[in-house]
């Protein structure tokens, strides 16, 4: 059986008030399955998230939404249309 990776990751740290909020959306919007990547301890992370975390990428089209973002947001990155 062959498994392919989600297609969003979600960047976010350990003990983050914003990236449990950044959960929340994802929730509500209905985002397809995730990872979730915490950079804590990972330099290069580090450098590339630390001051913007949370922050959700589309893996397949390289496209990062930084936080703050809402449902309909999500939606728009996910291609659906932001009327629901």
């Amino acid at each position: 059986m062959i498994t392919t990776a989600p297609a969003l990751t979600l960047f976010q740290r350990d003990d983050c008030h914003l990236c449990d909020l950044a959960l929340e959306v994802l929730a509500q919007a209905r985002a397809p399955e995730f990872e979730s990547v915490f950079i804590d301890e990972d330099e290069r992370l580090e450098a590339l998230y630390g001051m913007r975390v949370p922050v959700l990428r589309d893996e397949a089209a390289g496209v990062e939404l930084d936080w703050p973002f809402d449902a309909a947001a999500v939606g728009v990155l996910l291609g659906r249309s932001s009327e629901g």
